[in-house]
C-alpha cells in the first residue's frame, strides 16, 4: 500500500480516505442540519439536583445549577433553611426541574470514530448523524475521533457545525491517521517527512494524530514534533510495528496515550521480545489477529512481579495515560452475548449487522472458526488486563474511557455505556468510573479548563439522569435496565438518562432514540438501494 506520490497531491489527513475512495468505497454522509435539540438560553436554571461532579467526589444534594451563555455560573446548595424562594437563584428563561434527579458532566469518548466507511461492503452505510444521536442518547457531549478515516476536511467540517449548533452532534475533537504503516497506507518514508506532514496537519487545524506505529526513526521525530507543536497523540501499537516500539518505549517518546492494549503486554515481556506467534500465523487472516492477541498478556510478567511493579512505575514517572476500550473485545470473551445484545433489533444498521457476521476480508469480522478455547484465553487476557489497569489507576495513573465502537458487535453509545461497566469490572468504584468518563477524559484532550467537571465557569455540558447512574450503569444504556414492578408482577425497562446538555442544548434522549429506530427500521426495508444512492449522490 506504499504510494509515495499521494502526500504531494492531497492535504494531510486526507490521504488515507483519498486512497480508499479511488478504490470505490463511499463516503459517509456527514450532518448538514440540526433536527433536534432546544436552546441555547440566556439563562438555563436546574433546579433542585443532586450532584455528581466527576473529580470523584460522592453526590450532594439538592443544588440549584445557573448556566448562562453557555457557561456555569453558580452551583447553590439549597437544602434546610437555604432552600427558601427568597435565598434562591433567579428564574431563567428555560428551568429544568431536577428535584429526585442527579446531574453529571456529559461524558467524553476518547476513542471513537465517525461512522465506518467499512460497512460499505454489506450495503447502506449509516449517514454521522446515526451515530451523532446515538452518542448524545448515551450522554455522550465531546468525542475524541481517532483518525478522521472519513478524512480531515470532512472532519474540521464536522466540527466546525457542532460548535455552531448548527447538527446535533457531540463536541468533536480531530486526530488524523499518521500515513507510516505498510498494512494501511504509507507515504512518509523519512523523519524530515513526517515533520513536515504534521506543521501543515497543524495548520489544518488537527487536534491531534492517531498512530498505528511506524519505522522506529521516524517515529520517534514525530512524537517530538507533535510536542512541539502542541499536537496530542494516540497510538495503537499494531503487530506489524509493536515489536521495534511497545507503549513503554513510545511513552517516553512523548505519546500521550496508548489505545486498545497493544503495546502494554510487550512492555511486560521478561523472557522474550516478540509474542509466541504461531508459526503458520498470517496477520491479514483475522482469526489469527484476534485469537492470538488472547495469550499475549499470560506471556509478560505477573501481576506484584519486580517487572510487573517496574513497568507501572515508569508509565507513571511519565505521567502516561491509558484508555483500554474494554468495550471493543468484549465479544472475543463472549461472543454469543454480544451478538444477543438487548439493543440489536432496534438500534443495529443492517450493514452494520451484516459486517459484524463473519466474513473474509471485513475487519472485526473474524468469527469464522471462533471457539471455547479462544475465548477462555481472552478470559485470562482480560483477566490480567484489568488488573494492571486498575492498579495503574489506583497508583494515581489516568485511565479513560473510550468505545471504539462500529466494529465487533459494538455500536455507537451503546458501545461506550458497555466500557463503563467494564471499568467497574476492572476494579473502578462507579465514582471511579464517573471519573474516567468526565474529568480524567478532560484532562487527557487538554480541555480540562473547559470540560470534565461541573463548577462555576465550565461549560454547559451536563446529564440529568431519571435514577442514580452509580447504582447500575445499565440504567444508561437507551434500552434501560430490566426490572420487575412487584405490583403488578410485570417486567419494566428503567431508562436513566433524561437529557443530554451539549453546549447548552438541550436534547431529550427518548427522542433521539426514537429518531435512531426510524432510521434502522428503514434499513432494513426493500427500498433501502434507491435511498442509498440518493444519500450518496448528496454526500458528494
Amino acid at each position: 500500500m506504499t504510494d509515495r506520490p499521494i502526500s504531494s497531491d492531497i492535504p494531510p489527513g486526507d490521504e488515507l480516505v483519498a486512497y480508499r475512495s479511488k478504490a470505490g468505497q463511499p463516503a459517509i454522509v456527514p450532518a448538514r442540519q440540526r433536527d433536534r435539540g432546544i436552546g441555547p438560553f440566556k439563562r438555563l436554571v436546574l433546579r433542585g439536583a443532586t450532584v455528581i461532579d466527576g473529580t470523584g467526589a460522592p453526590p450532594i444534594g439538592p443544588t440549584d445549577i445557573v448556566i448562562e451563555n453557555n457557561r456555569i455560573t453558580l452551583l447553590k446548595k439549597v437544602t434546610g433553611n437555604l432552600a427558601t424562594a427568597a435565598n434562591r437563584p433567579a428564574q431563567g428563561d428555560h428551568e429544568i426541574d431536577c428535584r429526585g434527579k442527579w446531574v453529571t458532566p456529559g461524558f467524553i469518548d476518547c476513542h471513537a470514530h465517525a461512522g465506518v466507511a467499512y460497512h460499505a461492503a454489506n450495503g447502506w452505510v449509516p449517514p454521522v448523524d446515526y451515530v451523532y444521536k446515538l452518542w448524545l442518547a448515551h450522554g455522550v457531549t465531546t468525542v475524541r475521533e481517532m483518525g478522521s478515516m472519513n478524512g480531515l476536511g470532512w472532519m474540521l467540517d464536522q466540527k466546525k457545525r457542532s460548535a455552531e449548533n448548527s447538527i446535533a452532534a457531540p463536541r468533536l475533537l480531530a486526530y488524523a491517521y499518521f500515513p507510516a504503516v505498510n498494512d494501511m497506507l504509507k507515504v512518509l518514508h523519512t523523519p524530515d517527512e513526517g515533520r513536515s506532514w504534521l506543521r501543515r496537519l497543524k495548520e489544518r487545524g488537527a487536534d491531534g494524530v492517531k498512530f498505528f506505529g511506524a519505522p522506529p526513526a521516524i517515529m520517534e521525530a514525530a512524537l517530538d514534533e507533535c510536542r512541539k507543536l502542541g499536537l496530542r497523540s494516540g497510538c495503537h501499537h499494531a503487530q506489524m510495528s509493536v515489536t521495534r516500539m511497545n507503549a513503554l518505549t513510545t511513552a517516553r517518546w512523548g505519546l500521550t496515550s496508548a489505545e486498545h492494549y497493544y503495546g502494554l503486554p510487550e512492555s511486560l515481556f521478561e523472557d522474550r521480545v516478540v509474542q509466541n506467534f504461531p508459526l503458520d500465523y498470517d496477520y491479514n487472516d483475522e482469526y489469527f489477529r484476534f485469537s492470538v492477541s488472547g495469550q499475549m498478556f499470560k506471556q509478560g510478567a505477573k501481576p506484584g512481579s519486580a517487572k510487573w511493579n517496574e513497568v507501572l512505575e515508569r508509565f507513571l514517572e511519565i505521567g502516561f495515560t491509558f484508555v483500554p476500550t474494554f468495550t471493543i473485545y468484549d465479544a472475543n470473551r463472549d461472543l454469543m452475548r454480544a451478538r444477543q445484545a438487548d439493543w440489536h433489533k432496534e438500534y443495529t444498521w443492517k450493514s452494520m449487522w451484516d459486517y459484524f457476521t463473519p466474513q473474509r476480508g471485513g475487519h472485526g469480522s473474524y468469527w469464522y472458526r471462533w471457539s471455547t478455547q479462544n475465548e477462555i484465553e481472552w478470559k485470562e487476557n482480560y483477566r490480567l488486563w484489568m488488573a494492571f489497569i486498575n492498579e495503574y489507576k489506583n497508583r494515581g495513573g489516568r485511565v479513560c474511557a473510550g468505545s471504539d465502537s462500529g466494529f465487533i458487535y459494538q455500536i455507537f453509545g451503546f458501545g461506550y455505556i458497555r466500557e463503563l461497566e467494564l471499568l467497574q469490572e476492572a476494579g473502578f468504584h462507579p465514582l471511579e468510573v464517573i471519573r474516567s468518563a468526565t474529568s480524567q477524559g478532560a484532562a487527557l484532550c487538554g480541555v480540562q479548563d473547559e470540560l470534565g467537571t461541573l463548577e462555576a465557569g465550565k461549560l454547559a455540558d451536563l446529564l440529568v439522569h431519571d435514577h442514580n447512574p452509580l447504582t447500575d450503569f445499565k440504567l444508561l444504556y437507551g434500552t434501560g435496565a430490566m426490572r420487575l414492578n412487584e405490583a403488578t408482577n410485570r417486567v419494566e425497562w428503567h431508562r436513566g438518562l433524561k437529557c443530554t446538555i451539549k453546549d447548552g442544548v438541550i436534547f431529550d434522549t427518548a427522542e433521539l432514540l426514537a429518531d435512531v429506530r426510524e432510521l434502522v427500521k428503514e434499513t432494513w426495508a426493500e427500498d433501502v438501494p434507491a435511498r442509498f444512492r440518493q444519500q450518496q449522490e448528496a454526500a458528494q
